[in-house]
């Protein structure tokens, strides 16, 4: 166990530069090294923040950082070569979701990490908010679970904070992969694995090489229950997204991912109060609780590979 554990940031997008101001600010880590492909972005954020080494390629960094752990935060074709560098490495790893491109990378990336011995962990920022507790401690009271719908409508893809242009792309792109495996590790951590029974997925006709634009799918979990995915893009409506649960006694719903939304037989799903904390704070508690040989509730590949293989359903990969 240490006071404090060195970690080695490799992406500098969106979610990277988020995910290290969480750890910037966490008292248990130390982040000594940055890479990016940009050499700009590299720089800039190590003179940004005063971390002491910056780099343009991970191998470079593995080879000359000493390194307790390493979060993984590059466009998803890049995970599978990156983490299994990282896992020859013998490094602790953090994830992005998806977990890989497809099944075959995530379970070899699975694979790698049990052979390391090392924690294995990803980031699904929706299982550290108080809301995911108080969610799965209401569901008990709206009886039998008759259907589960996910809705993710978005007026603009790519969002307009996140004009990366993978995230237009087919190969690695789309909201299927980018938003979905949220709601599917959800409906996996409250209710176990699901299976697609259907998926209809658009793309635009006149471009070989962009994202969906459309998806319509249903899928069921071990009990049968009914889960429906209904996805569009670039449509007038603003952004909204939905996860429901329909009971026989009452009606659990998370909107736009911080707000609880609870009715009784007869009611209308109204706002539940739920205190908001640093979703990315309590990852890395989690994190650290791991790395000093505690009991620690994180998200492993393990899991990361379930959703990937519903990904890969959907998508018909």
């Amino acid at each position: 166990m240490k006071e404090r554990y060195t970690v080695g940031v490799i992406g500098l997008g969106v979610m990277g530069e988020r995910l290290l101001a969480a750890m910037l600010a966490h008292e248990r880590f130390t982040v000594k090294a940055v890479c990016d492909a940009s050499e700009e972005r590299a720089r800039g954020t190590a003179d940004a923040t005063g971390i002491d080494a910056w780099y343009t390629s991970h191998q470079e960094m593995l080879e000359k950082e000493e390194l307790d752990w390493v979060y993984i935060a590059v466009p998803p074709k890049f995970h599978h070569p990156i983490a299994l560098d990282v896992l020859a490495c013998g490094k602790h790893l953090l994830c992005e979701k998806p977990l890989a491109s497809t099944v075959q990378e995530g379970s070899e990336m699975l694979q790698a990490a049990e052979r390391a011995g090392v924690i294995h962990a990803m980031n699904f920022p929706l299982y550290y908010r108080p809301l995911f507790a108080e969610l799965k401690q209401r569901i008990g009271a709206i009886g039998s679970i008759r259907r589960i719908d996910i809705t993710t409508h978005f007026h603009q893809w790519p969002r307009p904070w996140q004009q990366t242009a993978w995230l237009a792309g087919r190969e690695q792109g789309g909201f299927v992969r980018e938003v979905m495996p949220h709601f599917l590790h959800l409906t996996q951590a409250l209710f176990g694995g699901c299976e697609v029974v259907r998926s209809d997925v658009d793309y635009p006709p006149d471009d070989p090489d962009a994202c969906e634009v459309s998806i319509a799918a249903l899928l069921r979990l071990a009990d049968g229950t009914p889960v429906t995915v209904n996805g569009l893009g670039n449509i007038a409506q603003q952004e909204q997204l939905t996860y429901t649960i329909y009971g026989t006694e009452g009606t659990l719903a998370v909107k736009n991912w911080s707000i609880l939304m609870a009715g009784a037989a007869g009611e209308l799903p109204s706002e539940v109060p739920v205190p908001e904390q640093d979703r990315l704070s309590l990852l890395l508690d989690e994190f650290a609780h791991a790395l000093d040989g505690k009991e620690a509730r994180l998200v492993g590949f393990d899991a990361g590979l379930a959703v990937q293989k519903t990904l890969d359903e959907l998508l018909g990969i």
